[in-house]
């Protein structure tokens, strides 16, 4: 079990404490490399993973899933490539717009990316068209190893229900009490992150199924 910092929350280290012993390692986000992450992380907005798949198994076999590639590439051309990701006409501008920046800033290569700092990289990542809070920072955490952690609905719905945050409160909110809480560990805010997504999914729904959830006792 992890020992939280003395100097932290311990009801958030408790939390996570029984989301691991429950569900173990989730090993996210999955993608074969950084840039994959990206491109998941930009095409999953408003679907579901195995829509995701289908459209990065589309890339993969046209020999598209680089930077250079889709930088070269006709948006519509793009867009029937990712097409099982839904939305895919605004998905193709949008990760247009992401491989427009990597390549003007980076010469599109994440790892250059990755030598920057958080405080950098995500005001920048938020001017691209269609990247907002949470597909930032799911690229900055998730392919970038930044200590920034994700919000999404299942992370407010579980905090909120278990009183630890005001279900009205602002994405920024949310973060800061993580940020403030927990210690800046990539590892931990990866894992935090995929366990609260993974209850969600499975018990804390709209509509809860408390019996059986780990955190029924909290």
């Amino acid at each position: 079990m992890r020992q939280a910092h003395p100097l932290k929350d311990l009801s958030l280290y408790r939390l996570y404490d029984r989301l691991y012993n429950f569900y173990g390692q989730q090993h996210w986000w999955p993608g074969d490399t950084p840039f994959e992450i990206a491109v998941g992380a930009i095409l999953t907005q408003n679907t579901n993973w195995g829509n995701v798949e289908k459209a990065i198994r589309n890339l993969k076999a046209n020999g598209a899933l680089n930077a250079r590639a889709i930088h070269r590439m006709p948006l519509d051309g793009l867009a029937t490539l990712i097409r099982p990701s839904g939305y895919f006409n605004i998905k193709a501008k949008r990760l247009k717009a992401f491989i427009d920046y990597l390549v003007e800033h980076y010469e599109g290569s994440m790892a250059r990316m990755k030598k920057g700092v958080a405080e950098t990289l995500r005001p920048e990542l938020l001017g691209i068209n269609g990247i907002g809070q949470e597909t930032a920072d799911s690229i900055l955490l998730y392919a970038l190893d930044k200590p920034v952690f994700v919000i999404d609905a299942y992370t407010k719905r579980v905090l909120s229900r278990h009183e630890l945050m005001n279900s009205k409160a602002s994405y920024s909110e949310y973060q800061l009490l993580f940020h403030s809480a927990l210690l800046p560990e990539v590892r931990l805010f990866n894992e935090y992150h995929a366990l609260l997504v993974r209850v969600g999914k499975d018990y804390c729904k709209p509509r809860p199924q408390c019996d059986g959830c780990p955190l029924s006792a909290e």
